[in-house]
């Protein structure tokens, strides 16, 4: 049997939470201060929706995206997004200790990122791109999503990089609205997390929403982890992307001979 949860969560359940993901570029590039001429906005293309969903029991969850009609339905696999939000996002969550493992391609090879929730990522080039630092600020506000009360919370990112030898800071800013009514700890974003189940996230030109939400049966066996991975590190991940990138340039060099 499979119902809605519409007031009240019920903690130790199984189950899905649909979600859709929007992005407008020209709302990003509004909310950035860029003024565009009339050519340039008519040539921008429009708002997309992606769809995701959590499918979860009380110990663990994956969060993927969701196949598109008349597409192919075999599982997808992308490469690490900026801070966690890349555009097909497919991670395996331990709601125990709050780790996950990011699903990562790379030359044809399926990889498991180690990862945590709530941890920002460290740039290869710490040089040139320092850590970024979040902070965290709450708020009273309070607003209902699917029936659960959801808590304000701010999170700004600072980031800094040194362009031509000038160092220069970026600040962007997401809100999350979260909730601690599920029993469980989840972001869909896992570097934007500090507590509860994360339902929505705004951010300049995206929005990611929880949709639905339905209490039903889950086999164990749809939330194991893939038998054909490779679990390596964010050291590791680093240096396999280093080398790749390595490998293109040296590839292109020799192109122009």
């Amino acid at each position: 049997m499979v119902f809605s949860v519409q007031v009240y969560a019920q903690n130790g359940k199984s189950g899905i939470i649909k979600f859709e993901s929007t992005f407008d570029p020209a709302a990003l590039t509004a909310a950035n201060g860029i003024k565009l001429s009339n050519e340039a906005a008519a040539r921008m293309p429009g708002s997309s929706i992606t769809s995701f969903e959590l499918l979860f029991n009380p110990d663990k969850g994956i969060y993927r995206q969701v196949a598109e009609p008349n597409k192919n339905k075999h599982t997808h696999y992308s490469g690490s997004g900026f801070f966690g939000a890349g555009p097909s996002r497919h991670y395996y969550y331990n709601f125990e200790n709050h780790h996950l493992l990011q699903a990562f391609v790379l030359n044809d090879t399926l990889f498991l990122v180690e990862d945590k929730l709530g941890i920002l990522p460290v740039p290869g080039d710490s040089v040139n791109h320092p850590a970024p630092v979040i902070e965290y600020t709450k708020s009273d506000e309070i607003k209902q999503i699917l029936g659960f009360n959801c808590h304000q919370v701010t999170a700004s990112i600072k980031l800094k990089h040194k362009i031509q030898g000038v160092e220069k800071e970026i600040t962007d800013q997401f809100i999350l609205w979260y909730t601690n009514e599920p029993g469980f700890d989840f972001s869909p974003n896992p570097v934007l997390w500090t507590e509860g189940v994360v339902l929505a996230i705004e951010g300049k030109g995206t929005r990611t929403e929880a949709k639905s939400m339905h209490y039903q049966d889950v086999n164990p066996k749809e939330l194991d982890l893939p038998a054909n991975r490779i679990i390596i590190n964010q050291e590791q991940l680093r240096s396999k992307i280093d080398l790749r990138r390595k490998q293109a340039n040296l590839s292109r060099i020799g192109s122009w001979n």
